[in-house]
């Protein structure tokens, strides 16, 4: 049991993350860690479940969408910034939201309670690694926001919330500069402006770095072809034999590199020569995920890896609309009345960015990952002042009959 429920949160980071872990103790690796330090509550593993699903759900959706493309994307900090907004949301909204999550009707309470257990067992989970997992609110001055819903991102997510004024120039770089510091400024900027109908950012913000369980010696690392999408390429490539986690079926390979304590993982998948991986990748499931995990056993295994950093970006809206959060971004159907009160106006979201750091070499890896949802809202309606010229008409409603027209150009 013990195994499984590690497993099932090592998905969580090693799918989306390629986690890393930092310096490890003199002489040696720190000490494997066996089993979470306390069970997993029911709400925690709903939690764990959904943020998989949902996972491989927008990594299908994206893979399509850049299907000869490199993409790395940390659905869990998706998963984190959205369920934030997940508290201001009501009706159609809430339910359209919560199914893309991968939640189906789990109440609020219980998909909060469940993030909140979660950010807390991974930040304590490894102490040999540099972890980071930050949540921020930031309002426009003025909107008058739900308390409950801004109290709830404090409660749940740990999340820092700073009112703004959204027309100085200071308020970008103060955003960016949160973000930088969260991502060790490796990730310097989420946003490049902001659009006069913002009114609130909602950002989560993860960072790991560290060390093989089993180090890369450099000297071994030398030059190889690695045969790319559109033609060969020089890389360096790694070397080093490792114990570790591995699977070979008709269809694949896969192999499991931990990091620091053992408590974070990379989890390798590579298809047979000539396949076409983003035919697997777009089939690739939550319970196919876990019934390779399953399958791993370790043994002796040279490993050649090739060295790289990645930096990536992308709009998310197309993608979340895709997978049924359309409703959310509609400013004529959306609800989100639990974040403002409606009779102040009216709130979307505008857009959700999503930007991503990746540096893996001989000593480990490090990454970071961004999700910026940004609220938009539209205000009440203006008093309609009729101080000009204008027509006017006398109608039957029912029938349309027109029974006067006129125009006024001056106040008999």
């Amino acid at each position: 049991m013990w195994r499984n429920h590690l497993t099932c949160l090592t998905t969580i980071t090693a799918a989306t993350l390629a986690l890393g872990g930092c310096a490890t103790e003199p002489g040696g690796p720190p000490p494997l860690l066996h089993q979470l330090p306390r069970p997993l509550t029911a709400a925690e593993q709903n939690a764990v479940a959904a943020s998989n699903d949902f996972a491989f759900a927008i990594f299908r959706q994206i893979n399509q969408a850049q299907a000869d493309s490199n993409v790395f994307v940390s659905p869990l900090s998706m998963s984190m910034a959205l369920g934030m907004t997940l508290n201001g949301a009501a009706g159609a909204t809430v339910d359209a939201m919560r199914s893309t999550l991968g939640f189906g009707t789990a109440s609020n309470d219980a998909i909060n309670q469940g993030y909140r257990g979660l950010i807390d067992l991974l930040r304590g989970l490894d102490r040999t690694t540099e972890f980071e997992l930050a949540n921020s609110i930031w309002a426009r001055q003025g909107i008058p926001f739900q308390p409950a819903f801004l109290q709830a991102g404090r409660t749940y997510f740990d999340a820092e919330i700073q009112s703004l004024d959204f027309a100085s120039p200071d308020a970008v770089p103060t955003i960016n500069q949160w973000v930088s510091q969260k991502t060790s400024g490796k990730i310097p900027t989420i946003l490049d402006q902001i659009d006069p109908d913002e009114v609130m950012f909602l950002i989560n913000a993860i960072y790991f770095k560290g060390n093989w369980r089993q180090a890369f010696d450099a000297k071994q690392t030398t030059d190889a072809t690695f045969h790319a999408v559109g033609g060969d390429q020089t890389v360096r490539m790694m070397r080093r034999t490792v114990t570790a986690g591995y699977l070979q079926t008709a269809g694949l390979q896969a192999l499991e590199l931990l990091y620091g304590n053992g408590a974070f993982a990379m989890v390798l998948v590579l298809p047979p020569p000539g396949t076409d991986l983003s035919s697997l990748a777009g089939s690739l499931t939550r319970e196919q995920w876990e019934q390779w995990l399953g399958g791993l056993k370790d043994r002796d295994m040279p490993v050649a890896l090739p060295k790289f950093r990645l930096e990536y970006k992308r709009s998310l809206k197309p993608d979340l609309s895709a997978l049924g959060m359309g409703i959310a971004f509609d400013p004529n159907r959306s609800d989100f009345s639990r974040l403002v009160e409606p009779r102040d106006g009216h709130a979307y979201l505008t857009r959700v960015d999503h930007k991503t750091f990746v540096d893996v070499n001989e000593e480990g890896t490090e990454a970071a990952a961004v999700t910026s949802v940004g609220v938009g809202f539209t205000s009440a309606p203006q008093e309609f002042r009729v101080d000009r010229p204008f027509l006017v008409a006398l109608r039957e409603r029912l029938s349309g009959t027109i029974l006067f027209v006129a125009k006024i150009v001056r106040v008999p």
